[in-house]
């Protein structure tokens, strides 16, 4: 009898987990494939599946959320955003895409420029750090203390002794890119800064998933950059070697500064749990003729925001689509509206990188390419160095600028931000930048893909079952 009494608890511990995780998965996750995949994990690998779920799998940021976007993310755009139509801006329809999804008018009276590499961004962001008068917020995923980190720590150092509000927002796992912790150096220095959802054992904390991705400076209330880059040396070509990444990174200027600074200070408040003083700076008068939408999207009550909004953009396309993205794992929606655009006689372009920095995105997202070749989508190889841009341009005035790539980790699992940009000018000038890369890339053919050996195509088959949580 005794010798019973440890088998019926063993029993007793695999089914228990086993049985809530299950159940926990029927309720809350959406996705067929991951909730099926999941509970196979869960009831056939004893223990290791439960405790897998229960590290990778739950989201626990979506009731917690609730509680705070609605309060400190609401935007007040009902003084001075008109409803209306982009007829002159060469678009039809699709300004109209984004305040659906998301409820947010458009902000007019906006400038938008392009900063390509680091050489131009870092220089543009460090300059108006040094000319701060009011205030400097910055958020960023990776920030690196090399070279270029150390530019901005000691920028941002000289904005506190100025008596600059200064606020810095680190990613709790970006931050461990850098050899040495970027946050301890900050504060330090006397720069506030707040770590998001770091890694911690006491209380417990592992949050491998819900990154926050997004890469944001304010100053003061009339300028911000926002898009894809990092702060490190990658993005720099210098005395340490060639350059190891390309980006393009933008800044902007306009009432649109407002809308950004408040998904700063929410975040802020995520991170830490306290408000922040000074959050409502006036915002800035027209600064050009451009549209813009911000558009948060995170694992909250903001989930699918950015993905609906891109797969809608790319059904409503008329004429041209262009998409660069370092990873691209569409899901079966945004697929079908690539191959629908393809098939209406819309002239729909993707370029990747030649040389991926993550080989097994660079194997999953091959398995998904002959589907897109099959019907008319052109797709390219970039040449190295590694190209970590984002963008997707819809015909001749629809620009998507930002942090979020196209796979499910930033799209579900991350906390990601989405500018949409009406304007024919950036439009043209971020087309003539896909246009120059494609001239010196390298097309990819469905024979190329049909082509490989059996044994790379089980590999890469077996890294796209993989997508839900690459």
């Amino acid at each position: 009898m005794l010798t019973s009494v440890p088998l019926h608890l063993l029993a007793l511990l695999y089914a228990a987990p086993a049985c809530y995780s299950v159940y926990h998965v029927l309720l809350y996750k959406r996705d067929p494939r991951s909730a099926m995949g999941w509970i196979m994990a869960c009831v056939f690998l004893p223990f290791a599946g439960p405790v897998a779920y229960f590290l990778f799998g739950i989201n626990r940021v979506r009731s917690r959320a609730r509680g705070i976007r609605h309060r400190f993310l609401a935007i007040d755009y009902e003084a001075r955003v008109p409803h209306f139509r982009l007829s002159d801006q060469g678009v039809y329809g699709l300004e109209q895409i984004g305040q659906r999804v998301t409820g947010r008018p458009l902000s007019t009276g906006n400038s938008v420029g392009v900063l390509h590499n680091g050489e131009q961004a870092y220089a543009a962001m460090l300059a108006s750090i040094r000319a701060a008068r009011e205030r400097v917020l910055l958020s960023t995923y990776i920030f690196k203390v090399d070279h270029v980190g150390r530019e901005f720590v000691d920028a941002l150092v000289g904005a506190v002794a100025r008596g600059v509000s200064v606020m810095v927002l680190v990613d709790g796992v970006g931050e461990l890119y850098s050899r040495r912790s970027p946050s301890a150096l900050l504060r330090k220095r006397g720069v506030p800064v707040a770590r998001f959802l770091p890694l911690k054992l006491l209380p417990p904390s592992i949050h491998v998933n819900l990154r926050n991705h997004r890469k944001l400076l304010i100053v003061d209330h009339h300028l911000a950059y926002a898009g894809g880059m990092n702060i490190s040396d990658d993005q720099t070509a210098g005395a340490d070697g060639p350059r190891r990444v390309t980006d393009v990174h933008f800044s902007l200027a306009g009432p649109v500064v407002a809308d950004l600074s408040s998904v700063f200070f929410a975040d802020w408040r995520f991170a830490t749990g306290m408000s922040a003083a000074h959050q409502s700076l006036p915002p800035t008068g027209p600064q050009g003729d451009a549209c813009c939408r911000v558009i948060p999207d995170g694992p909250d009550d903001e989930m699918d925001a950015l993905a609906l909004t891109i797969q809608t953009a790319v059904s409503a396309a008329g004429s041209a689509v262009d998409i660069m993205t370092p990873y691209f794992l569409p899901s079966r929606g945004l697929i079908a509206s690539l191959q629908s655009a393809a098939l209406r006689g819309v002239r729909v372009r993707i370029v990747l990188p030649g040389k991926n920095n993550l080989f097994y995105m660079h194997w999953a997202h091959r398995n998904v390419l002959t589907e897109l070749l099959g019907w008319g989508v052109e797709v390219y190889y970039q040449p190295a160095p590694f190209c970590h841009s984002k963008l997707l341009c819809v015909d001749e005035g629809y620009s998507l600028i930002g942090s979020a790539n196209l796979d499910p980790r930033s799209l579900r699992l991350n906390f990601e931000l989405g500018i949409e940009v009406f304007s024919a000018q950036l439009n043209a000038e971020l087309r003539a930048h896909v246009d120059a890369v494609v001239a010196e890339s390298a097309p990819v053919t469905r024979e190329e893909l049909t082509g490989r050996p059996v044994a790379v195509r089980l590999r890469d088959s077996a890294a796209y079952l993989l997508s839900p949580y690459l």
